[in-house]
């Protein structure tokens, strides 16, 4: 119901109107990479400390990849999408 109310807000009457989430979201625009790790680790139902073990990545860097603090890299996205069971290229 809340998306309901949320599509309705954005202008979208009907099921098959559709917008694109950089429209709906501008604030997470430029920001999908380190979005994409926690939503992924977060799916996973993995803290920051279990996901650096198990990709065997300091938790520190974990944490500021996902803040923008740090960039994620092809070597830790690979290391990450392996852990996640998604493409690494959803980190680049």
């Amino acid at each position: 119901m809340e998306v309901r109310r949320f599509a309705v807000s954005l202008g979208l009457s009907d099921l098959e109107d559709t917008i694109d989430y950089r429209d709906a979201f501008p604030e997470f625009s430029g920001k999908e990479p380190q979005i994409a790790v926690k939503a992924y680790r977060m799916r996973e139902g993995l803290t920051q400390e279990e996901l650096a073990k198990l990709a065997e990545i300091p938790r520190r860097h974990i944490s500021d990849m996902e803040n923008g603090r740090r960039p994620i890299g092809k070597e830790n996205a690979r290391k990450l999408a392996k852990v996640l069971n998604v493409d690494y290229r959803m980190f680049l």
